[in-house]
């Protein structure tokens, strides 16, 4: 139809595993198709050129290399770990006063009595006192202080692993992203062996113009995608620089592959593994406290009973030389203070009974996230299998679809519809590997597994 535009020039071969297709016809004369071999033969070039660029040096980190700076420099881990000493140091100084408190005076002073006469007078001493009873509201305090420590402890543990999943999530994702690259540009590939396929085919006559359209825009699109990942690998490269406490970022590439290691075949008990949790240790310990806060609030009721002691010397001229001391016992009683003592109580109460609600909550909650977790884990791998066998069967689908349409067996329609459905099983597959490293992250998530997790 054709062929008075046509020359025979050179030839171009379109291969698809053991099946070419061998042309030798070359548009010269149709002015329109010559401007549309030019674009794509353009288009061609500059995604071979992208493609070809020399990328940044790139470091390449391993999983436990991450954990490694994660440990060391995230932000959030150093605020936990400051949270802790900050407590411990509440507790010491709540216990500081069961210890002798003791002080050290020296002072010196002068005074006009008269006209001309002044009198210097000069001292200095030690003086202390012990706590001997206030109905163990001291000894109640510093217990509640040492649970307090406790639920400080767990709380590291827990951003710990919030740490984790996040550090977790932007390494798998980066992982993902480097993976997608090559499957796009593969995607590239067969989508421009398409184009050039169909193009021979509509110069000649045997196909309409839609349909090279139609494998213009899926080329176009493909190489789209292929841009879109490779900005995306900046952005997952900066949230796995930012979980690791990272202050300057600079290019990074990881290396690893998609084996979930803790599989949990077997169904685990979940109510152990809850109670095991960090935020239900967080909490059992705040109930504690709480507890001995009641205990406290009960020692307000009590009288308070201290000794004291001092001993000094005292004088006109220095070093004084009259000496003097003292011992002595105090006791205070609290007998009306407009309701404080009982409002305290009924606070403290209130406290305790508020721990133990949230304790009931969040175990309830640890439960029902691991159980939901556990199930999707399960999913996702038994889906990979499924989106394996997708995928052979659409390559191999494809395979022969392009040797039944550059003979003429199959319409483009039917091979277009083959060609979408391999290369959406490529898509889908590596969703479906990704998918199950997230799924794995998720469940260690809601075991409560810190950062140094093995696995």
């Amino acid at each position: 139809m054709n062929a008075q535009f046509l020359k025979i020039s050179r030839r171009t071969e379109v291969v698809r595993g053991n099946y070419p297709v061998d042309r030798r016809i070359t548009p010269l004369g149709d002015k329109e198709m010559r401007m549309r071999y030019i674009v794509f033969c353009l288009m061609v070039m500059v995604a071979g050129f992208v493609t070809a660029l020399p990328a940044n040096a790139e470091e390449v980190l391993t999983w436990d290399e991450c954990v490694k700076q994660a440990a060391g420099n995230n932000p959030d881990l150093i605020s936990a770990e400051a949270v802790v000493k900050g407590s411990k140091a509440s507790k010491d100084i709540t216990a500081s006063g069961l210890y002798p408190q003791i002080q050290s005076s020296v002072s010196g002073s002068t005074a006009k009595t008269g006209s001309k006469t002044t009198a210097d007078t000069y001292s200095y001493g030690v003086s202390g006192s012990q706590l001997l009873f206030d109905g163990f509201k001291t000894v109640n305090n510093v217990k509640a202080g040492t649970e307090n420590v406790k639920a400080s402890q767990q709380r590291y543990r827990f951003t710990s692993v919030e740490v984790r999943l996040r550090l977790r999530t932007a390494f798998i994702n980066l992982l993902k992203a480097q993976e997608s690259l090559g499957v796009t540009k593969d995607i590239v590939q067969i989508r421009k062996n398409i184009v050039g396929l169909i193009m021979l085919r509509y110069t000649s006559g045997l196909e309409h113009k839609g349909a090279l359209l139609t494998a213009e825009a899926d080329f176009a699109r493909a190489e789209f995608e292929t841009a879109q990942v490779q900005r995306s690998l900046e952005v997952f490269q900066r949230q796995l620089t930012k979980e690791m406490g990272r202050t300057i970022f600079t290019p990074l590439r990881v290396t690893g592959d998609f084996t979930v290691v803790d599989v949990a075949k077997e169904r685990p008990d979940f109510e152990a593994l809850a109670d095991k949790n960090p935020t239900f240790q967080q909490f059992v310990a705040q109930k504690n406290a709480a507890a001995y806060g009641v205990k406290s609030a009960y020692g307000n009721f009590f009288p308070q009973l201290s000794g004291q002691a001092d001993a000094g010397k005292t004088g006109g001229h220095w070093p004084p030389q009259s000496e003097q001391w003292g011992l002595g016992v105090s006791m205070s009683v609290p007998l009306f203070e407009g309701g404080l003592k009982t409002a305290q109580l009924a606070q403290a109460k209130a406290q305790l009974t508020q721990a133990d609600a949230d304790l009931r909550s969040t175990r309830d909650g640890l439960v029902s996230a691991l159980e939901q977790r556990w199930a999707a884990l399960q999913d996702a791998i038994a889906l990979v299998g499924v989106q394996q066998k997708a995928l052979d069967a659409a390559q191999e689908r494809a395979k022969i679809a392009e040797a039944q349409y550059s003979t003429g067996f199959i319409t483009y329609d039917n091979w277009a519809i083959i060609e979408d459905n391999y290369v959406n099983a490529k898509k889908t597959y590596l969703d479906a590997q990704a998918n199950i490293l997230i799924a794995e992250t998720n469940w260690i998530e809601a075991k409560g597994e810190t950062l140094e997790y093995a696995q």
